[in-house]
């Protein structure tokens, strides 16, 4: 499974941008997609899941902020990040889940100006 994501860049606080990540080489169906972030100097934290059935769960960070949800049709998951802060800012891994193997995208630079 290769993941491609996409849609990162520079706000301000505030203001809102969109993920996507797609997934491809899927030999059967992707189970739960999902997003992580890692802020310069932390651990990886979890920011938001999808599952294929469509609920969904959040960090309590970014809940009412955050709307992730999938195309299945595409095997794409998208987080839309609206009312943006800087302690958002961080580097967003996308996942997918086929059976019990977990692949990561390569993250994309999320950057929020106070």
């Amino acid at each position: 499974v290769q993941l491609q994501a996409s849609g990162g860049g520079l706000v301000q606080a505030g203001g809102s941008l969109r993920l996507s990540c797609a997934a491809s080489r899927t030999p059967i169906s992707v189970n739960n997609m999902g997003w992580y972030r890692q802020a310069p100097g932390k651990q990886r934290e979890f920011v938001a899941r999808v599952i294929r059935g469509g609920s969904t769960d959040y960090a309590d960070s970014v809940k009412g902020r955050f709307t992730i949800s999938r195309d299945n049709a595409k095997n794409t998951v998208y987080l839309q990040m609206n009312s943006l802060k800087p302690e958002d800012t961080g580097v967003y891994y996308c996942y997918a889940d086929v059976i019990t193997s977990r692949s990561w995208g390569q993250g994309t630079q999320v950057t929020v100006s106070s």
